[in-house]
Parts: C-alpha cells; sequence; structure tokens
C-alpha cells in the first residue's frame, strides 16, 4: 500500500491549535481579529484552537458563528467538588468549548498523568458530549529501544477502555518532536499512523477507518503538505507554530498538490 493511499474519504482533515500556557485575553482578541478572516473559505476542514482557561471565554465569543471551535486543554474528572485550581467539564461548556485536549505528553510527564486517568477524564467529557483530541505518544528512549508500537498499543487500549468512537479524536505526538524543531519523517508518521488505526480496529471495528488520527509534533506550514499526503494522516494538533495567525492560517489552508 503506498505511503500516499487514503484509504477513506469520509474524514474530514482536523487542524487544531493547542497555545499551552501562552496568550492573555488581549493577545487572544488580537489573534482572532486576523485569524478569523484567514480560515473564513477553509469549509472542508475543522479548524479547532485551544487557548489557556483564562482566554477561554474570550475566544469562544469571538469563534461564535465562524468556522472555529474552541478546545480547553485539560479538565477533572469531577463535575464539582472540593478540587482547588482545577476545572470542571461543565466549566469548560459553559465557556464555550465543543472539545478537550486529553493526554497530552506534558500533562503526563510533569504532572504524572496516568492511562487509567485519562480514561476516567474521557469518559467524563463524553458524558457531558464535549469531543476529545487523545493524545498518545512515545519518548526518544522508548522509540530507540523499539518500544513505539508497544506504546502507543498500551496508551490506546488502557485510555480508550469502555468508550465508543463517538466525538474521539487520536492525536499522534511523538514526544521527542514535541517543540524540538525535529519531526518525524512522513514514513515514520505514516508508520505509527497505521499501527494506532490497526489498534483502533481492534477497539472500535469499522468505525475506526473514520476515527482522525492527528499528528502533532513540530508542525509548520513547511511540512504541512508532506504529513497530509499520508493515508493514515488526517490532520495536525499544532503547538508553537499555532501561536501566531498568519503562520496558523498557512497550516489550515494547506493544499495537496
Amino acid at each position: 500500500m503506498s505511503l500516499y493511499t487514503k484509504l477513506s474519504d469520509m474524514r474530514t482533515p482536523f487542524i487544531s491549535a493547542n497555545w499551552k500556557m501562552n496568550k492573555g485575553i488581549e493577545e487572544t482578541r488580537a489573534f482572532f481579529s486576523e485569524f478569523v478572516s484567514l480560515v473564513k473559505d477553509a469549509k472542508s476542514r475543522e479548524i479547532v484552537v485551544a487557548p489557556p482557561f483564562t482566554s477561554l471565554h474570550t475566544a469562544a465569543g469571538i469563534a461564535k458563528d465562524t468556522n472555529i471551535s474552541i478546545a480547553a486543554q485539560n479538565m477533572h474528572t469531577n463535575d464539582s467538588g472540593a478540587f482547588t485550581g482545577e476545572i470542571s467539564p461543565l466549566m469548560i461548556k459553559d465557556a464555550g468549548c465543543s472539545h478537550v485536549i486529553l493526554g497530552h505528553s506534558e500533562r503526563r510527564q510533569y504532572f504524572n498523568e496516568t492511562d487509567h486517568l485519562i480514561n476516567e477524564k474521557i469518559k467524563s467529557a463524553r458524558k457531558h458530549n464535549i469531543k476529545v483530541i487523545f493524545c498518545i505518544g512515545e519518548t526518544l528512549q522508548e522509540r530507540e529501544d523499539g518500544n513505539t508500537f508497544n506504546i502507543l498499543g498500551r496508551q490506546i487500549t488502557e485510555g480508550l477502555k469502555d468508550i465508543s468512537p463517538e466525538g474521539i479524536v487520536v492525536a499522534y505526538e511523538p514526544v521527542w518532536a514535541i517543540g524540538t524543531g525535529r519531526t518525524a519523517t512522513p514514513e515514520q508518521a505514516q508508520e505509527a499512523h497505521a499501527s494506532i488505526r490497526q489498534k483502533l480496529r481492534e477497539i472500535f471495528g469499522d468505525a475506526a477507518e473514520n476515527t482522525r488520527i492527528l499528528y502533532g509534533g513540530s508542525v509548520t506550514a513547511e511540512n504541512i503538505n508532506r504529513l497530509m499526503e499520508c493515508g493514515d494522516i488526517d490532520g495536525a494538533l499544532v503547538g508553537g507554530a499555532s501561536l501566531k495567525p498568519d503562520s496558523f492560517a498557512k497550516i489550515v489552508n494547506y493544499d495537496i498538490k
């Protein structure tokens, strides 16, 4: 099978920004004031932006009635309670979010989030009809040890345990490529995405063919075309290159030639 054979025409490309801990409210307003017009004609793809919590309400207000959806970068499993400093699924919905990013490698690494906890968060999000961008990925050491597929398989199996495929987008982020300027080659990315698709078939059955799998890891306007040509790559989760409206718009408006 060719690296560039698309097996499904039913998977709408999905391009998401993850701003991480960047941009205050005024910076968010400035970004959207320019970005909205730059992507208004991108009707054939789904566009999502994930600002920090403090800017969610502002972003959602500006994005209303546009082709842009808003995601939170994390959430708690509980709807309310004595969890100082946490944000509940009901709160992110109230702020205007339709999506949430869960399982990001930085949450796993710096906040010790486990596959079990991520699974509970996904269940909570879906209970409230919040769509999930579910992140998985291996470290450089795990890749060099030949454990990439084992790690991805475990994260998928445990993270999606007892989860139905509706409202789930998977994002493959090789940890060694996040914010490093190193990007997996199209061949490496497609190989990983194909293995993810196969694991999803084991869990979701035929629905796996319509489950979108994103690539994340130093995605830029210069490499998005090549990545999006790969058969099992259905979009991108973009970090640093999503902080400027022009550079992110170029990624959203990619054109496969």
